[in-house]
């Protein structure tokens, strides 16, 4: 097993509430983690038809058999169980009890909300890191990482990255998506996916992605709201500042694995990456990925905007650290232009409390400049520890 970030905040939630639930996508390593870090608990997997069975017809026996607690495992397919579980919490009064892994957002967020809000810890496990790839000696090169992205088992046991990928993607279509919605033509929504992943980076526009998928702006919509219930996909919300300024209003669209954007946008060999028109916002998709991966591996919640006015000055990432600002701009390039750090020092003079700059690259090597910060994308783990503290 590789080791996660995650481990140490994990175990520490699982003394201060009954319950802890662990969600992400499929593959991302929750059962391992959870299996590896509580190997004393009991452990039911309610994707298997004759557990899940058991646990919808007589919930009460179901949970009856472990009397010292459980991990649960995809306990959104069995929903109803929430309820006996609050029942449980309350009797017993008492923490550590179940844990509980889930890979379907909405819906999992929606019955927890309604059983166990107060009562269990959440936390999200995202597709390994750069920094957990380095730790296992996984990372060789920027190219590397944009096929093969981070799903532990295409790393844990070498399996050819693009065969796992599109094995990873029909799967997911013939399993997750039949069940979450009735999408009757499922080669339109495929090519809905494709077409998400050729715009990793750049703003959201419903109505354009909708018209080249050839679908309604309503079904566009809809299909990707179910791209992120599945972690599939994630939007990173603009930051508003007070200043007069008109800022846009609309997210930016990420991939959660960078190795599935390649895929779903052609890229079937490594060394295709190197001229490819959208190796820089893979890397892009990568970074920003980075970070937000960064705060949920310590239990916490994102802290990521971007910055982008309606005269093009952007700022990749916007990272708030208890209302200190610091900025990042990416770039793909292992060498650096002169002007790297304009765009960050406008929006630095523009917005107020925007402390440090640093510019993420395609190099190797991490330098200290005048204005900020250059560095390769295996050390934004550690600029984020220095910018936390």
């Amino acid at each position: 097993m590789l080791a996660r970030t995650l481990t140490p905040y994990l175990k520490h939630l699982f003394t201060q509430y009954p319950f802890v639930t662990v969600t992400g996508p499929r593959q991302s390593g929750k059962t391992t983690l959870c299996r590896a870090t509580f190997p004393e608990l009991a452990y039911a997997n309610l994707e298997a038809p004759d557990t899940r069975e058991f646990a919808l017809d007589d919930p009460r026996g179901f949970l009856a058999q472990y009397p010292e607690g459980a991990i649960l495992d995809e306990v959104q397919r069995a929903p109803e169980l929430l309820s006996y579980l609050q029942v449980i919490g309350d009797e017993q009064r008492r923490n550590s009890l179940f844990v509980l892994t889930g890979s379907e957002q909405f819906r999992l967020s929606d019955a927890i909300n309604q059983s166990l809000a107060g009562r269990t810890g959440l936390l999200r496990l995202l597709p390994l890191s750069v920094a957990e790839l380095a730790t296992a000696g996984h990372v060789s090169t920027v190219d590397n990482l944009l096929f093969t992205g981070g799903y532990p088992r295409i790393h844990d046991q070498h399996l050819d990255a693009h065969q796992a990928l599109g094995d990873y993607f029909e799967t997911y279509v013939e399993r997750d998506v039949r069940r979450l919605s009735e999408i009757r033509n499922l080669t339109s929504f495929q090519r809905f996916v494709r077409l998400c992943a050729g715009r990793v980076g750049q703003l959201l526009n419903v109505s354009s992605l909708g018209a080249d998928a050839g679908v309604s702006h309503t079904t566009a919509r809809e299909w990707l709201s179910l791209l992120e219930a599945s972690y599939i996909v994630f939007l990173l919300p603009p930051h508003f500042a007070n200043i007069r300024k008109r800022l846009v209003k609309s997210p930016k669209l990420y991939f959660h694995d960078v190795g599935l954007a390649s895929y779903l946008i052609g890229i079937e060999r490594e060394d295709q990456l190197t001229t490819h028109p959208l190796r820089g916002p893979l890397f892009e998709n990568a970074v920003i990925s980075e970070v937000l991966k960064y705060r949920f591996n310590q239990g916490q919640r994102s802290n990521l905007t971007f910055f982008r006015d309606s005269q093009g000055l952007e700022c990749d990432g916007l990272i708030d650290f208890a209302g200190r600002l610091h900025a990042i701009e990416v770039k793909s390039g292992a060498t650096l232009p002169g002007d790297a750090f304009n765009q960050l020092s406008r929006v630095q003079s523009l917005l107020t409390g925007v402390e440090e700059l640093a510019v993420v690259y395609g190099g190797d090597e991490t330098q200290t400049r005048r204005l900020g910060r250059v560095l390769p994308i295996t050390g934004v783990a550690p600029l984020l520890d220095r910018w936390q503290t």
